[in-house]
């Protein structure tokens, strides 16, 4: 329990591991622009409470592993991250327009996967330990 995130009404654990690659796979988060794209990503990850528990900025893609509040979807915190560090890392730097004169430094799409502490088999176990003897179904009431 100690890992558990509190809200005012929740007590959670909810961690995804986002990837994110850039457009064409050009090698261009190097030097000044990774630094900025990671200040970025962590200024929009406080904001949203979202707490970044590992991540790095390679070249050509992101990986970020983070622990979220329940009410943001998956979708959300991939539109959140790579909208605003696309949008600020354009205007601040003015090189990446040859590149990406499409206005999008980001290629459409992300990979995530959920992570926890424990495996589906033990909720299931979980779950099937409140379950009556006369129950066979895999949703049951077990109000009687």
């Amino acid at each position: 329990m100690e890992n558990y995130r509190k809200g005012s009404h929740t007590v959670h654990d909810i961690k995804y591991h986002f990837v994110w690659i850039t457009k064409y796979r050009y090698n261009v988060m190097t030097g000044d622009i990774g630094i900025r794209v990671r200040s970025i990503i962590r200024e929009v990850c406080m904001a949203y409470d979202i707490k970044i528990l590992k991540g790095v900025v390679s070249r050509n893609h992101i990986h970020l592993l983070v622990s979220t509040p329940p009410h943001l979807a998956p979708s959300k915190i991939a539109q959140l991250l790579k909208g605003r560090s696309s949008f600020k890392i354009q205007q601040e730097f003015p090189e990446l327009k040859k590149r990406y004169w499409g206005q999008h430094i980001w290629a459409r799409g992300f990979f995530c996967a959920s992570s926890g502490n424990i495996t589906d088999e033990m909720i299931k176990e979980y779950i099937e330990k409140h379950k009556s003897k006369q129950d066979d179904d895999d949703f049951v009431v077990n109000c009687h």
